[in-house]
């Protein structure tokens, strides 16, 4: 009787606990910055920059960023980092040659940048509740040495938009 009961109890929450899997975190997808809103001179803005965002297996992530600059060279840069916060290399020719990541929701994205051993800049990634748009806040040193902030607007793409 005793083995009946613990089946049953199995069975009753077998279904429960398949329906609790994670969702796919809103942050994966192609995205693309709204170029209008950059607060830098219109002359000197890319033609374009994109975000992607993958699953790369249990709590990794894969991104790719591409930037065509207003020469329309094309700058990317690739990682596959963990969530956990630990260093990862970064592959390309951006600002960055070591990242680290981490989410602390499913739709929030810390990002610690360096490049030769030295903070780059922190991005934090966070996806409205539509799913549909982006925010990207810059944490950085300006040239004067001093801590600032920007926002960056990013709208979800095609998924053909990135790695062309």
């Amino acid at each position: 009787m005793r083995k009946l009961v613990v089946t049953l109890t199995l069975a009753l929450l077998a279904p429960g606990a398949w329906a609790q899997q994670a969702a796919p975190s809103p942050l994966l997808g192609h995205w693309s910055v709204d170029l209008t809103r950059l607060p830098i001179p219109e002359a000197m803005r890319p033609r374009s920059v994109m975000i992607r965002f993958a699953d790369a297996g249990p709590q990794r992530l894969s991104t790719t960023v591409e930037v065509v600059d207003p020469r329309g060279t094309v700058l990317r840069a690739d990682s596959t980092s963990t969530l956990d916060g630990r260093a990862t290399p970064v592959s390309g020719n951006l600002e960055a040659d070591t990242a680290a990541f981490t989410q602390p929701a499913p739709g929030v994205l810390v990002m610690q940048l360096a490049r030769g051993g030295q903070p780059a800049s922190t991005r934090i990634y966070t996806v409205s509740a539509d799913g549909q748009s982006m925010t990207e806040t810059v944490a950085y040193f300006n040239d004067a040495g001093q801590p600032a902030l920007r926002a960056n607007q990013f709208q979800r793409a095609p998924a053909a938009a990135v790695g062309r």
